[in-house]
């Protein structure tokens, strides 16, 4: 029978892996075979890595696109992207038939690699404060859907673009309102949002749902459907996606305000944002989550 779960790379491999648009060593601890994209039925392998000189904390399952073979070409490739990198003004390396200037390339391309990796595990941890009520509910939110298998109603009200609006409209007596980075943040919140959802902020139990509530609502955004119980899960994965943005110092300092602000905003408005009762799943329906 032909295997039609065909794995490019395999456990214990060194690869090189995309994160961000930057090109980093790593091992791959394991292996599987899972769903790419819920809405349209798609599969393919993904792999655990862990990247050379970075925490464990760090490690993720990431799809085969990913992932590149540990060669000479792919190592070339990774030091001409960090060249290119937006702020290195250095030349991308030439490259020679000679194994003298291959040796020269490759050690180079290690030490790039080393380099960002130094860089990346130097830079501060980046927190943002989870008020305690919001911890909480977070636990609540896990048990309710995980171990209770119950849903949150879909669509949701107030739903994220209304809760931002809400947030807005909070500041209309103060100067924030019509500060230019407080509305880039609301901005920046709701597309993190519309991106992270599917890829990040769902449990395995609420995939399904999110199948069906797409296909009844193609014209929306996630943003549209979705509530703050999925808002503030994306609030806890923010360190993490701000720590590997580009940001100087001031703009993250800037950023972080404006999160902690807006969490101890929803704290205060904990009842009318938030779910206190989940709606039970049909055992048919639970059926077909679990097959």
């Amino acid at each position: 029978m032909t295997n039609k779960r065909q794995m490019t790379f395999e456990a214990n491999e060194t690869v090189l892996c995309f994160h961000g648009p930057l090109l980093y060593e790593a091992k791959i601890l394991k292996t599987d075979w899972r769903s790419l994209d819920p809405l349209h039925g798609e599969e393919g392998p993904v792999y655990l890595v862990h990247y050379r000189g970075w925490k464990q904390t760090w490690d993720e399952w990431v799809p085969e696109s990913r992932a590149l073979k540990w060669n000479e070409a792919n190592l070339a490739k990774q030091a001409s992207l960090k060249e290119s990198y937006p702020g290195k003004k250095k030349a991308v390396p030439k490259t020679s038939g000679s194994t003298e200037s291959s040796d020269r390339g490759k050690k180079r391309a290690k030490d790039t690699s080393v380099d960002k990796e130094e860089e990346f595990t130097k830079r501060p941890e980046i927190k943002v404060p989870i008020p305690d009520s919001l911890k909480v509910q977070l636990v609540d939110d896990w048990e309710n859907i995980t171990k209770n298998q119950q849903l949150v109603p879909l669509p949701r009200t107030p739903n994220v673009v209304q809760i931002l609006e809400m947030y807005r409209d909070s500041k209309k007596d103060k100067k924030a309102k019509n500060d230019e980075i407080f509305q880039e943040v609301l901005s920046g919140i709701k597309t993190y949002f519309d991106k992270c959802l599917g890829n990040m902020l769902l449990y395995r139990f609420e995939r399904q749902q999110y199948v069906d509530i797409r296909k009844k609502n193609t014209g929306k955004e996630d943003s549209e459907i979705y509530g703050g119980e999925h808002l503030l899960r994306l609030f806890v994965q923010f360190p993490m996606l701000i720590a590997h943005t580009q940001m100087d110092q001031d703009s993250i300092n800037a950023l972080r305000e404006n999160l902690v602000d807006m969490l101890k905003w929803m704290q205060k408005n904990h009842k009318e944002l938030i779910l206190s009762e989940y709606e039970n799943a049909s055992p048919a329906y639970q059926s077909i989550v679990k097959s």
